[in-house]
């Protein structure tokens, strides 16, 4: 497999952009320069927690480099899900502890082998989620291959 990714990661901007802006309450909305909007709330009313909303780009970034990467390999990838689980301290600041990703793939030509390659690339080389956050955080990926 070649070194990097082709395709998504072959054209990434360096520079960020984002916006948020206090709605009412403890509600904010958070915009992304292409125009896409995420709610956050910190009574889950309208919107997710922040840590929630970390956690589904753990997840999304996880998911897109598994996907990318299998598709690489040729393998005809039917369905994707992931659930995903976390601990977090009980006192300020209620970072996370730990993490579990547990990926339910199904489709043709998915060997142990592939699966395992791709979820290894995407924790120690591409998913630049995983790889901002603290070294301390327990992240583990388990997979199902149905």
């Amino acid at each position: 497999m070649a070194d990097k990714i082709e395709g998504y990661k072959e054209h990434v901007e360096a520079d960020m952009e984002a916006r948020l802006v206090w709605d009412q309450d403890l509600v904010f909305t958070a915009s992304t320069r292409r125009g896409y909007d995420m709610e956050f709330d910190a009574k889950v009313q309208m919107g997710c927690m922040p840590l929630e909303g970390l956690l589904l780009s753990l997840a999304g970034c996880m998911a897109i480099d598994v996907v990318s990467i299998l598709q690489k390999m040729r393998c005809q990838l039917s369905s994707m899900s992931m659930k995903i689980n976390a601990k977090r301290s009980e006192t300020p600041p209620q970072r996370l502890r730990s993490v579990v990703l547990e990926l339910f793939l199904k489709g043709d030509d998915l060997g142990e082998e592939k699966v395992q390659r791709a979820v290894s690339l995407s924790a120690e080389k591409y998913c630049s989620v995983r790889h901002s956050l603290r070294e301390d955080i327990d992240i583990q990926t388990i997979y199902h291959i149905e």
